[in-house]
């Protein structure tokens, strides 16, 4: 099972492995404080593409922009999904943690992520 929250969300039973999936990590939460079990950067979106959605070097991109360059940047991280696939196909329950400022869950990469997770697990 793949769940999804911001990384400073209620931490429940229910939520078994929480995968900080940003780029950055938060700023502010000491090492021993983290509410997550692992970080892997390589699953958020890359800096341009978050400088793109943020409209740091020009307009903002929209969210269909944003949603096809996120799903082709994780291409290369092939990798990680599968072994994620695998892990939730097995019964493992995966929850992926994003930005505390990230509140539309519909639009944000950790969605897209999931479904990629799922699509993986075959």
């Amino acid at each position: 099972m793949i769940r999804t929250k911001r990384w400073n969300d209620t931490i429940e039973p229910a939520d078994g492995v929480r995968l900080l999936v940003c780029r950055y990590r938060p700023r502010g939460v000491r090492r021993e404080a983290e509410p997550w079990d692992s970080w892997l950067p390589q699953l958020g979106p890359s800096k341009e593409l978050h400088a793109a959605v943020y409209g740091k070097h020009g307009a903002p991109i929209s969210w269909d922009e944003y949603a096809g360059r996120y799903v082709a940047e994780m291409k290369a991280q092939g990798f990680w999904i599968r072994a994620l696939g695998v892990r939730a196909a097995r019964g493992e329950t995966l929850t992926l943690l994003c930005s505390s400022a990230c509140e539309d869950e519909a639009r944000c990469h950790r969605t897209l992520l999931s479904a990629l997770i799922v699509n993986a697990q075959g």
